[in-house]
This record gives structure tokens, sequence and C-alpha cells, in this order.
């Protein structure tokens, strides 16, 4: 009873994070702290959590030095501390028209919202600072991060209506004067542009040093084209009506699907950005642990 006081509350399914909570491991090895809850920083630094010992060299402080473990060991030794990096988490939120398409399930602005939320929370139980930007064909909301925003951040999503048409380059240019303090950007879309324009629209974004993270959020009718009969399809950016014969394209448009994400899955890797693709039919928690998974394989080799 008490959760459903908390506005946005239905985005945050206790079920869903209990096995994402289960992640905590993973995000150890993760560079610069993480967004899945209970994230520790690669940089050693001053804080009161003891991380090892690692042997003396010349020049460390000598205050440092563990003398009870050198009574013990007759070796030199110091201590190292993980510094809490307190990092800033940013949710970029296309609710353009196209995001309330749903063939089934639910729509694709609900999942982006799904997983938003469950990477606030996760994020906001680490005390890193969280905000929000909502955006179509320009900026809608600007939630800036802080360490009190979570609940103004999933209001927010409670909120949110897809009603106009898209456009990446507009809002995501003036939403980079936002992020001249490096943090970690988590973009959700269904990028209805080609994917040299998508690159360039997200291009300031990454240049400014900012670990962005992309999640390409597609309804399971978007991949497989999965339609029978003959009828009017209905281009939910422009509102335009268009008479489809699916038998005939079928195929056309699974390879023509496949080639977007391929492209795109291509162009973000050799940015280092990280590009999932989400389909709204599967289970968020399956979603989220099998990229989390993902990312922190790619980590250990950056």
């Amino acid at each position: 009873m008490q959760s459903q006081a908390i506005p946005g509350a239905r985005f945050v399914d206790p079920k869903v994070l209990i096995r994402v909570g289960n992640l905590e491991l993973l995000a150890r090895h993760v560079v610069e702290g993480f967004i899945n809850g209970l994230h520790r920083a690669p940089f050693f630094g001053a804080s009161i959590d003891f991380a090892e010992h690692r042997g003396y060299v010349a020049g460390d402080d000598i205050r440092r030095v563990d003398w009870r473990l050198y009574a013990r060991t007759d070796r030199f030794y110091v201590k190292q501390y993980e510094a809490d990096t307190n990092t800033n988490l940013s949710i970029l939120l296309d609710i353009s028209r196209s995001m309330k398409f749903a063939s089934r399930g639910i729509p694709k602005l609900d999942y982006g919202c799904y997983v938003g939320a469950c990477l606030a929370y996760l994020a906001q139980r680490q005390r890193d600072r969280v905000g929000m930007i909502t955006f179509d064909n320009d900026i809608v909301t600007h939630i800036p991060p802080s360490a009190k925003h979570f609940n103004v951040v999933l209001s927010t999503m409670e909120k949110a209506r897809a009603e106009r048409p898209g456009n990446l380059a507009v809002p995501l240019n003036k939403m980079a004067e936002h992020f001249k303090r490096r943090g970690i950007i988590v973009l959700i879309s269904d990028f209805y542009e080609e994917p040299e324009a998508i690159l360039e629209a997200i291009r300031p974004l990454k240049f400014l040093g900012n670990d962005l993270i992309v999640f390409h959020v597609l309804d399971p009718a978007e991949i497989d084209f999965g339609y029978d009969e003959a009828s009017s399809f209905q281009d939910l950016e422009t509102g335009e009506q268009i008479p489809v014969v699916p038998q005939s394209l079928v195929k056309e448009y699974r390879a023509m699907i496949q080639a977007h994400i391929a492209s795109l899955t291509t162009k973000f890797s050799e940015h280092r950005i990280d590009y999932t693709v989400l389909n709204t039919a599967e289970p968020l928690d399956r979603s989220l642990f099998s990229y989390l998974s993902a990312r922190e394989r790619l980590m250990r080799v950056r």
C-alpha cells in the first residue's frame, strides 16, 4: 500500500527489481560507476569504504601504511579506498507519437518508462543524482540530476504522453548544453530515422565525454511484421494512411529492419556507445539482465 502513494510507483515492479538487484557483483567491474544500484567506483580516493591492500612503493603517503599488517607480515602495505562517484544519471526519453504504438502487450512508451524507472531506482539506491529529459521534436520536460529527484522523475514518466511527431536532431542538440559535467546518459527511443542521422544527432552528447547508453525499443510487430490480412497502415509520426498487402512485403520489411538494426549496432560500436534492442514482448527483467551482463563483459576489455 505504501508504494502506491509514490508517484510513478507502477513503473517500479518489485518482482523485476528483485531480479535486477542480484546483479550487484557485475557492477563492481564497471568504469566510473554504473546504474545497477550498488556500483563501486574503479578509482581510489579518501572515502571511508576500504577496498584492498597493495604493496608500498616509494612516494606513497606513509600515513596510509597498515602498521598492523606490517606487524604480522613484516612487509609494508598501504590501504586503498573506493571513492564514491555520486554519478549523474540522466534519462532521455523519446515521447514522440510513434512511441505509443502497441500491436499487443504494452506500448513502447510504457516499456521505455519501465526501463528508465528501474535504472533510476537502482541509481538512487547508490545515492547517485538522477535526472530526466523527455522529448519529441523538441525538449518537453527537463529535470536536472539531483539526489532528491527520483520521485519527480517517476511522476514525469507517469504524465508522459506520446502526442507529437519526433525529431532527434533538434532536442538532442539543445540537450548538449545541459551535460557539461560528465555523467551517464541513457537514451530510450524507437529511432525512427536513418542510422547516419541518428548518430549525427547523438554525437554532441558522446563527444562531451559522457557514458552513453542507448536502448532501442521496438514492438514485436515492428520486428517480425506478423500481419496476414491486407489493410491500411497509419504512419504514427505523419498520420499518413498507406494500403499494404503484408504477404508481398514481409520478406523485404524484415530485411530492412534487420539492416537498420545491424547498421546502428555497427555505428554505435565504432563510437563505443552501448546499444541494446528491447522487444516489448520480452520480460523486462530478462532484457535488463541480458544487457547488464553484456555490459559487464564489454567493460572488461575497454
